[in-house]
């Protein structure tokens, strides 16, 4: 008797299964990553991070991203005491000899403008807040986690958005969209994992540029750049078939092109080969998800009560709020909003009411919409912008109004729902808004804590390029805050 068919005949099954337990695993696990495991499984393509690390609060992420640098002293820094110094000179022993941009280091004088607006006490923990501007989002403040202590190495708009994106002041890095997708997949096949929409301002008095390289890959393979979905017209451009040209034509074509991409990936091996063709694919299965996604004009009236009539006009903030919550619904990993013109250096007055309108009501409308539909306590929204505004004032000040610079020392964003702990304020600024005296939270630690609330160490998670191990976290120290954290 052979020993081994011996020993087989007589095992019992309980020793059978618990001989080739990991054998099932394997099998289920093959089948919950699906393409993805496919693949990696590709010759060239890179090993897998093993995400999540553990058990994440957020599955998704909503980041809006008001482009310009909003006044964190005109909106949450509640500074009472600047009203003594209306404009009195900023003290040097402030200033600390601060490097200034070319538009206000010409100055022969630096005045403090205090805010014109009118501040209160919101929420169940009295955070002082512009409720005058803002009493829609006064409502939920309950549920946000304010960080008044952000703070940056960027003095400009393309260095510190780039910043705050990509993790890197200089371009070509990827997005932490790009990182999101990299990392923890799709949850739709029929829509990308990453969607940026670029809201139109109700004032456009000053837009900054912003260019898709903000939403780029980088050295990460393409499929992880964010597909952009645009205000008005087709959403996507030539995702419908040209007249003439039917669904079943359009998958033979699409099949030719795939045999010949795969015929060049042999030869050459390039790994952006099998990108094109899962880009194909995805583009094929977008033409009947897509028209569905933005039927937005079919959502009940209800829905607009939330969000505000805006929500009506395509383009609009409020619209891309409503979409927003559209696409995480359906499965998209990571939405992207822009809202430009916050770059305040003139005309406060004239300005940011129309910016908080835009945005005021649609913020209060999303939190409650992902309430009720039982999202929000994993879904992650982030508001806030690249940098923040001096207290002095740029230009001529008046009571009534006046202008601010760019200021990276200190500035203002918030998080909500995904695990972020809801109704407190971290850290704290001087009398003028200008330094922290308390808790500073760098835009490192900041990508280091949105990593941890989707599950992934910052510090574990990296791609292979150039001979080094990239991260959005780069190699400098950075914590996750615990703070912030539910």
């Amino acid at each position: 008797m052979n020993p081994y068919t011996e020993y087989a005949r007589l095992e019992t099954r309980r020793h059978f299964f618990g001989r080739g337990r990991h054998v099932l695993g394997t099998a289920a696990l093959s089948t919950l990553l699906g393409e993805r495991l496919k693949a990696w499984a590709q010759e060239g393509a890179p090993a897998p991070n093993l995400l999540p690390h553990f058990a994440p609060k957020a599955k998704r992420v909503i980041y809006l991203h008001m482009v310009g640098g909003p006044s964190q002293m005109d909106l949450w820094d509640y500074k009472p005491k600047m009203a003594e110094w209306y404009d009195k000179d900023l003290p040097d022993s402030i200033r600390q000899g601060q490097r200034l941009t070319t538009m206000t280091s010409g100055q022969s004088r630096f005045p403090i403008a205090p805010s014109k607006y009118k501040f209160s006490q919101a929420g169940s923990n009295g955070l002082w807040m512009n409720t005058e501007l803002m009493p829609y989002t006064a409502r939920v403040v309950d549920d946000l986690c304010v960080i008044k202590s952000m703070h940056t190495e960027a003095i400009n708009h393309e260095p510190a958005i780039c910043f705050m994106q990509t993790g890197n002041m200089n371009t070509g890095r990827p997005c932490i969209g790009s990182w999101v997708s990299y990392g923890l997949g799709s949850l739709n096949q029929n829509l990308p994992t990453f969607v940026v929409l670029v809201a139109e301002p109700t004032n456009k008095e000053q837009i900054q540029a912003i260019s898709a390289r903000l939403w780029s890959s980088g050295f990460l393979p393409g499929e992880h750049a964010g597909v952009s979905f645009r205000s008005g017209g087709e959403p996507i451009l030539f995702i419908n078939n040209p007249a003439g040209i039917t669904p079943d034509l359009r998958r033979y074509q699409l099949d030719g092109l795939r045999q010949l991409n795969e015929l060049n990936f042999q030869q050459l091996g390039d790994p952006e080969t099998q990108t094109r063709i899962q880009q194909y694919e995805m583009a094929f299965r977008m033409q009947s998800s897509v028209p569905e996604l933005t039927q937005v004009s079919k959502e009940p009236e209800s829905t607009y009560e939330l969000y505000g009539e805006s929500a009506r006009k395509p383009g609009s903030f409020g619209y891309s709020a409503l979409l927003a919550r559209r696409l995480v619904e359906r499965g998209v990993r990571f939405v992207q909003v822009y809202l430009n013109n916050w770059d305040h250096h003139g005309n406060v007055a004239g300005r940011l009411p129309s910016q908080c309108k835009d945005v005021d009501q649609p913020i209060y409308g999303l939190i409650q919409d992902l309430k009720s539909r039982g999202m929000f306590d994993d879904t992650l929204i982030i508001w806030g912008g690249e940098f923040g505004r001096t207290i002095y004032s740029q230009g001529g000040l008046t009571k009534d109004n006046y202008g601010r610079d760019h200021h990276p020392r200190c500035f203002t964003m918030w998080m909500a729902g995904g695990g972020a702990k809801g109704g407190v304020v971290y850290g704290e600024t001087d009398d003028f808004s200008y330094n922290i005296v308390e808790n500073p939270v760098h835009v490192r630690d900041f990508h280091a804590t949105i990593l941890h609330l989707l599950g992934i160490k910052h510090d574990r998670f990296g791609y292979k390029y150039q001979g080094l191990d990239m991260r959005l976290t780069g190699v400098e120290e950075a914590n996750v805050v615990k703070s912030l954290l539910a």
